[in-house]
């Protein structure tokens, strides 16, 4: 039996929405874009996410989920898929990770980790 290769990249970019936080009220957006990429060598399909949120307090969110914006997306070797989605943090400083369950053609389960970020406001951390 051939060995297959099931690998599937992040990437994460952040971003802060300053015009709708007001960190007055302990509400601070922000946005992040998701890049998934197919490296390996059999197509596979993003079936559902699971992000752990931590803010500075130490507060958690967790956020399980089918596919990501209302997708799931089929990528076959060599195809990326990005989208941009948010979250809503009570301190100017957090961070996110995660997983996505992917799904071969075969039905193998696997899961594709998402490396801890940070999402901070500009010029807080140095």
């Amino acid at each position: 039996m051939e060995e297959t290769q099931c690998d599937i990249r992040i990437k994460v970019a952040t971003s802060y929405i300053d015009d709708q936080s007001e960190p007055d009220s302990g509400r601070y957006v922000f946005a992040y874009t998701i890049t998934i990429s197919n490296s390996g060598d059999v197509p596979a399909q993003l079936i559902s996410r699971h992000w752990i949120i931590t803010d500075a307090n130490g507060k958690v969110q967790e956020v399980n989920g089918d596919g990501v914006v209302g997708e799931q997306p089929f990528l076959n070797p060599g195809e990326e898929f990005r989208y941009s989605s948010g979250a809503v943090l009570e301190t100017p400083v957090g961070a996110m990770q995660g997983l996505y369950r992917m799904e071969t053609d075969a039905g193998i389960s696997f899961d594709a980790l998402i490396a801890p970020f940070t999402l901070a406001v500009p010029g807080l951390l140095h």
